[in-house]
């Protein structure tokens, strides 16, 4: 991992180690990947209008979200399935999270039970929930993120339909898992991860055990929740998990500005703008170039947070500079969780930490707080 500059060189320590199937789930999006590319390139066309002659000799990175103090302006974001890509990638993220001193997101689908990341890594906890058909059984994880005293609660509302994720249709990967002559010789070409999941068996969808009775294995589970995905979830039964839920209530996926405003309206803690990380829609605007319209419309009523396409601290950067509270991380730390476990995820923090600092300095900028959109140019062509 001190090899490993950047979090391109965590990707492609991933790509190194993992099947070609498995990279291509957590590395890719949907149909023609246009929206997972315009997120990267709308970070690309901002350019810094840097300040000299300033004391940067000491830099703060702190910042508060629902007001207590975080190290870092990030949190990681929700990613599903991590353990299938190296054994108790969950918990490893979930702990470096805590020591870094930024909140983590556990999702629904992952591969941890919300209890287990609660026991191993107590700090700033927040549970996402897709939305199910069966509501008893989302009540009853949700009471459970609350139990297990997670802060804060995320509703993700981008995802009324899975993506159609073409990769993994090439690479014959598919849920409920079928075995295929091209992704066995595939898996056979890395046998440090077929030991890894021979030695440790197969993950399992903690959380959703229980949602289907028939559903006994990992690949199963994840079909039961797909199958289940609510598309009829609409704003009235936003309302009612918003009176329900005690703490905070997070609402992930929102771009355009009107659903802000309303989210802002029905008392919502916090909206994060995200595209799902271009597993969704394809075609959809990057969330970087939405941001600026949702930051209007929440008119300082609610922090408003952006993920997608963060690979630098210098993106970090520029997302508080457009009006964002702070980032989302997903790739980012997946990448350095399925290359080395915790070690890889604590390096991922690590290189976004160092690369804050450095741009904040280069940038004559003494503390998060201080950006402003001075900082940046107007809006390069791509």
């Amino acid at each position: 991992m001190t090899a490993a500059y950047s979090i391109a060189d965590l990707r492609a320590a991933a790509q190194r180690r993992l099947p070609r199937a498995i990279f291509d789930f957590f590395d890719g999006g949907a149909e023609d990947e246009i929206t997972l590319a315009a997120n990267r390139a709308a970070f690309q066309r901002h350019r810094f209008l840097p300040r000299v002659l300033q004391d940067v000799s000491q830099i703060d990175t702190h910042t508060d979200i629902f007001g207590r103090p975080t190290a870092m302006p990030m949190a990681i974001a929700p990613t599903g399935a991590v353990g299938f890509g190296y054994p108790g990638g969950d918990v490893a993220i979930a702990k470096a999270a805590v020591a870094a001193g930024i909140p983590y997101t556990l999702s629904s689908t992952a591969t941890a039970s919300i209890e287990r990341i609660a026991d191993a890594a107590p700090g700033r906890l927040w549970f996402q929930a897709y939305i199910l058909k069966d509501k008893a059984f989302l009540a009853r994880m949700i009471e459970r993120a609350r139990v297990a005293k997670y802060e804060a609660l995320m509703i993700t509302v981008d995802l009324p339909v899975g993506g159609k994720r073409e990769r993994d249709q090439r690479n014959h990967f598919s849920v409920p898992f079928r075995f295929t002559p091209k992704n066995v010789w595939d898996f056979a070409q890395k046998p440090g991860w077929c030991w890894h999941m021979l030695s440790r068996g197969m993950p399992v969808m903690e959380n959703l055990i229980g949602l289907d009775d028939q559903a006994k294995s990992a690949s199963s589970m994840a079909s039961s929740v797909g199958r289940n995905y609510d598309a009829s979830f609409d704003w009235a039964a936003l309302q009612k998990i918003r009176d329900l839920w005690p703490r905070r209530l997070i609402l992930k996926g929102v771009m355009h500005p009107d659903d802000a405003d309303r989210a802002c309206a029905m008392g919502c803690d916090a909206l994060v703008v995200s595209n799902h990380g271009g597993r969704q829609l394809d075609g959809a605007v990057a969330t970087l170039d939405a941001l600026p319209g949702v930051v209007q419309a929440a008119a300082q009523r609610v922090p408003v947070w952006v993920d997608g396409g963060v690979r630098r601290g210098q993106d970090v950067v520029k997302a508080l500079a457009l009006g964002a509270g702070g980032v989302l991380l997903g790739r980012a730390t997946l990448f350095g969780a399925v290359s080395d476990g915790e070690r890889g995820a604590q390096r991922a923090l690590e290189i976004l930490q160092t690369e804050l600092v450095r741009t904040l300095q280069l940038c004559g900028v003494r503390s998060v707080a201080d950006i402003t959109p001075a900082l940046l140019t107007k809006v390069m062509q791509a």
